[in-house]
């Protein structure tokens, strides 16, 4: 599996995110246990963006900072992504889903894929992984 999101040309990867992620935790005291994102592609008028699915060991302090930090961040070290975000042009702000506990061992799991060699894909150009893991969150809260 390729690990970036490049939907739009922004061509976000694996470092981009893990120094953004780094920060927002470092800003907000909040530690990350597993992740996920891909992209939100563009419907009508409205611009495209990135979802991401995040399941803390320590929750964030303030959850809006924690999301302005990372995106802040993503524009400082990515600059084909700070051009799509210029006024939510191509990409709006990151959409971000606060993941109960297990939720990526117990996804994880329903696949079959425990074990050393199994890993969540932190970033992917398509949506499979983020559909399939939010409607896992769905139905576990239903």
């Amino acid at each position: 599996t390729k690990h970036f999101i490049n939907a739009f040309g922004e061509e976000v990867i694996i470092d981009n995110a893990e120094q953004a992620l780094t920060k927002a935790c470092l800003a907000t005291g909040a530690e990350i246990k597993d992740y996920t994102a891909g992209p939100i592609y563009f419907e009508g008028e409205k611009a495209g963006g990135h979802e991401w699915i995040i399941e803390f060991d320590k929750q964030p302090n303030d959850f809006e900072k924690f999301i302005d930090v990372m995106d802040n961040t993503l524009r400082e070290v990515n600059s084909d992504y700070d051009a799509k975000r210029f006024k939510d042009m191509a990409l709006c702000r990151p959409t971000v889903h606060n993941a109960p506990a297990n939720t990526f061992y117990n996804w994880l799991k329903s696949r079959d894929k425990l074990g050393g060699q199994h890993k969540v894909p932190r970033l992917a150009n398509e949506r499979k992984y983020i559909d399939d893991i939010l409607e896992m969150m769905n139905a576990s809260a239903a």
